[in-house]
């Protein structure tokens, strides 16, 4: 069964061991989590069960979505997720699911969230490509320049080429978590997780530990 959590991310700050070095920490407000939806292999075809997390307001959802909740017996909730589970009975819809039940310092888990957004960068910034002469007269400074063959006279797929870069979705694996805070929930994972401040995150299970 894979254990997992919806949080937010808060930022990074460092904290220190016994024998004085620091460790640079990423801090992530993971739950409380709301169960909202059981799904079995008889009724969907897969075993998951569907949590949310961050209260909405009431007037702020769609009436079909509203009536989701409403069967559910539970408080709008801003975001929802999936996760696959063996056995759906072990959870009861409208069940808390908290950091304590789930993760304790010295676990691996994989983080999952959107990566911050860079726009529309040139070949140079986004693939390192060689800039042209800056002297006067060269026309030719930041672009991408002929980038065919002679034979074909086609650029191939795959070419690098400027495009819009970030805002992707990436897994970061394999982080330690080094604390948790119950109380305030609060999960210290080692290291850095993709995205900017209060980007929504899933935190489950490594696959590699």
């Amino acid at each position: 069964m894979s254990r997992a959590i919806l949080g937010r991310k808060v930022g990074m700050t460092q904290i220190f061991t016994e024998d004085g070095s620091f460790i640079p920490v990423t801090v992530i407000e993971a739950g409380p989590c709301v169960v909202v939806q059981k799904k079995t292999v008889e009724t969907d075809g897969y075993n998951a069960i569907q949590i949310g997390f961050a209260n909405q307001k009431p007037g702020a959802v769609t009436k079909p979505i509203k009536g989701h909740f409403n069967k559910a017996d539970v408080k709008p909730l801003r975001y929802l997720r999936e996760i696959r589970v063996d056995n759906p009975d072990d959870y009861q819809v409208g069940q808390e699911v908290k950091i304590e039940d789930i993760f304790k310092a010295g676990d691996f888990v994989d983080v999952t969230g959107i990566s911050k957004g860079k726009g529309f960068t040139g070949s140079i910034k986004a693939h390192g490509f060689s800039r042209g002469p800056m002297s006067h007269g060269s026309h030719y400074h930041r672009g991408s320049g002929a980038l065919g063959s002679l034979g074909p006279n086609r650029v191939f797929k795959g070419r690098p080429l400027p495009g819009r870069r970030g805002s992707d979705r990436v897994t970061v694996q394999k982080l330690e978590v080094v604390k948790t805070d119950n109380e305030q929930n609060l999960l210290l994972v080692k290291g850095s997780v993709p995205g900017a401040k209060k980007t929504i995150m899933m935190v489950k299970d490594s696959v590699k530990a």
